[in-house]
């Protein structure tokens, strides 16, 4: 059985991510083969929130050369987590968001 901490993997702090935090909603790297319903199940579990819904991404692997050789970074899955109107934020966002 998956723990909510093998399907989120991380979270992703970018400036994109930083102006949606207002509208409570935010970003992670989630598993490759983690669907939304786990998504969302797993945030709740992890961070004791309401989700109102989930987008997902799948995210190419940038090209990358180190000299005649080329190769692609690891592709990744992104999830846009929505929280509802009268659910708490995330802690570890809130304090970033300051």
């Amino acid at each position: 059985m998956k723990t909510p901490y093998d399907i989120i993997r991380k979270p992703i702090l970018t400036e994109k991510g930083y102006d949606n935090l207002q509208n409570k909603v935010y970003t992670f790297q989630v598993a490759k083969d983690a669907t939304k319903t786990e998504v969302k199940q797993a945030v709740e579990a992890a961070f004791g929130v309401k989700v109102e819904s989930v987008r997902t991404i799948n995210v190419l692997g940038k090209m990358k050369r180190q000299g005649a050789t080329e190769g692609r970074r690891p592709s990744t899955k992104k999830a846009y987590v929505k929280l509802t109107e009268d659910s708490k934020g995330i802690e570890f966002f809130d304090s970033l968001a300051q």
